[in-house]
């Protein structure tokens, strides 16, 4: 063990060790003072003078004894603390490959992060809860509950219960466990299996959690956090179920975000019921945000299916934290198919949530897949800037060179939180913190 390690800045020992060895100073102090007392008032002679001279150092000289002795207790007080520490903690850290040190570090910094709150579903969201959860947190995913596809759409056919795919899939992105854990979550049954055929092992865990605490999905998600020591914290946007409806510029409506997901031309979309409540805990992180971030993910029947709800809307027009619309990397098939960035953002004003957004984060750089096919890139062209609040935009290199459709989660984190460090301070008038 290097004991140095446990010296660094930020990890929260050296100011406990110094009220420690102040305190053993004091005992020492009087222990002295005790001794020299009894030696004023006992005489002692022969053989028990020789052993007391010994055993007080009294044949060297006084700043060579008083080396010894500060060397000695320092060694004995730092070899103690090592070794309380490990067997208090041994049987807790048993199972965690890193050093001690490092997991008492990393977590002391990441605690200090700024606090995020991201919006969305889809595979885009739980990509980017990858890349944050390595810098800080203090992180909340609100996440979509319109989905109706899959094993999720038959869990809320037969159960009634709101959408548990995307929440699966943030739980597993955020969760302290083994990675056995997490192929166990997202395990899904073949098709030969019976009842169970197509159903993901972590969508019948929150669904069994739903029944256990009474069908209050939102305590049931809260619970599944503390199983699975979640770093941070995921939220379902409602404790409701809802469907996602869109009209399309023809003038056709279609219900269902399965089915709204494959649709081209789409001019609205909205989410019933209309009046639902959000959840509490989502209003709540909103408010106390350093910067809410808007997606990445399939921008009606993620995104929107989700920040459409009246009171959610509200909670992200009156937070004061930095609020960020990361934009997709490839254009979508079916909902964005043909999209460059301004008809995303303008899809979002259609919406009224591009008003309240302070910056566009958007890809700038085309990457090359590994059998060399390109995604469908978004095309830059920014929409022009009315009577209306536009938000400002900023390009990185966000997209995962491996798979050009996707945003790459280290890089996009990192470019995320460099527009947090330019941006926060200014808006709150004082300095941003940096995890």
């Amino acid at each position: 063990m290097n004991l140095r390690r446990w010296l660094r800045p930020g990890i929260g020992v050296k100011r406990w060790l110094a009220v420690a060895f102040v305190g053993l100073m004091g005992l020492a102090l009087a222990g002295a003072l005790t001794l020299r007392q009894l030696y004023r008032e006992v005489e002692v002679e022969g053989p028990v003078q020789a052993v007391i001279s010994v055993l007080t150092l009294q044949f060297l000289p006084y700043w060579v004894r008083a080396g010894v002795l500060l060397g000695a207790g320092v060694f004995l007080f730092g070899y103690g603390s090592y070794r309380v520490i490990r067997a208090l903690l041994g049987p807790f850290t048993e199972s965690v490959e890193e050093p001690l040190v490092d997991l008492v570090y990393r977590r002391r910094l990441l605690a200090r992060g700024p606090r995020v709150v991201v919006i969305g579903g889809g595979t885009g969201l739980s990509a980017l809860l990858r890349g944050l959860k390595e810098h800080t947190a203090n992180l909340t995913a609100i996440v979509s509950v319109a989905d109706d596809g899959g094993s999720t759409g038959r869990l809320r056919e037969q159960l009634g219960i709101p959408a548990v795919g995307d929440i699966r899939n943030c739980l597993v992105a955020l969760a302290e466990t083994e990675p056995a854990m997490g192929k166990l979550l997202q395990y899904r049954f073949g098709t030969d299996e019976g009842t169970l055929s197509g159903h993901a092992v972590g969508n019948l865990l929150i669904t069994a959690m739903n029944a256990i605490g009474g069908g209050d999905f939102e305590e049931a998600v809260r619970e599944m956090n503390r199983v699975l020591a979640v770093r941070g914290s995921v939220v379902p946007a409602s404790g409701t179920a809802l469907t996602l409806h869109a009209r399309l510029r023809d003038g056709s409506e279609v219900v269902g975000q399965s089915e709204v997901m494959r649709m081209r031309g789409i001019e609205r979309v909205w989410l019933e019921p209309g009046e639902v409540r959000a959840s509490r805990d989502a209003l709540r992180a909103i408010a106390e945000a350093d910067m809410v971030v808007l997606g990445p993910g399939s921008l009606y029947t993620s995104l929107l299916a989700t920040i459409l709800l009246p009171e959610l809307r509200i909670a992200l027009a009156a937070t004061p934290a930095l609020r960020v619309y990361v934009a997709n990397v490839a254009t979508q098939a079916g909902e964005t198919e043909g999209y460059d960035l301004a008809d995303h953002v303008e899809a979002l004003a259609a919406h009224g949530v591009a008003d309240v957004l302070d910056v566009v984060l958007a890809n700038s750089h085309l990457a090359t897949g590994p059998d060399g096919e390109l995604g469908v890139p978004v095309k830059l062209r920014w929409p022009p800037m009315g009577a209306s609040r536009r938000p400002r935009l900023v390009l990185d290199d966000v997209v995962d060179p491996a798979n050009p459709h996707h945003h790459d989660p280290e890089l996009l984190a990192a470019a995320l939180l460099r527009v947090f460090g330019r941006e926060a301070g200014s808006r709150r008038g004082g300095i941003a913190r940096t995890a």
